[in-house]
């Protein structure tokens, strides 16, 4: 698929069948979401995968209080890795990693599409519920969680 056909068929899905993805598949998405830009080429963000029946999920889905996100199979955690990207200063830990992980969901988005899944960008969530739900150290921030499935 063409990248201008990517772009035009991505959009924000909130329902998903019950078909779950395979792991190769959000193995693919974890490759396009490393090939991302970077500031200085430090990679200063984590993806976590929350698989479905896993603690981490069931914390999640306590702390996101949007009910429609517990449809999704799996849940992609984007986040700024302060600790990377401190050669950068302050302006590193609070923009750049931000811009890191942002990018890199982006590309994640995008690489969905391509292999036929759907997604949905969450931002509005509760920054130290997420963080304690999914077990952070402080030097990583949760900058965005992706929903990721089969369009229902």
């Amino acid at each position: 698929m063409d990248l201008d056909t990517i772009m035009e068929l991505r959009h924000s899905v909130r329902h998903y069948t019950s078909l779950k993805p395979s792991d190769r598949d959000i193995e693919k998405l974890l490759t396009a979401a490393g090939r991302a830009p970077s500031a200085g080429d430090l990679k200063a963000r984590k993806v976590f995968v929350i698989r479905p029946g896993s603690r981490m999920r069931e914390e999640m889905n306590r702390v996101l209080h949007q009910d429609w996100i517990h449809e999704a199979p799996f849940l992609l955690l984007f986040c700024a890795d302060r600790k990377a990207i401190e050669p950068y200063g302050e302006r590193g830990k609070e923009l750049y990693s931000v811009q890191d992980a942002t990018i890199s969901a982006a590309f994640a988005m995008l690489k969905a599409v391509d292999l036929g899944l759907a997604t949905c960008w969450i931002g509005a969530f509760d920054e130290g519920a997420v963080s304690t739900a999914a077990g952070l150290p402080s030097y990583l921030r949760p900058v965005a969680i992706l929903t990721v499935g089969y369009e229902g």
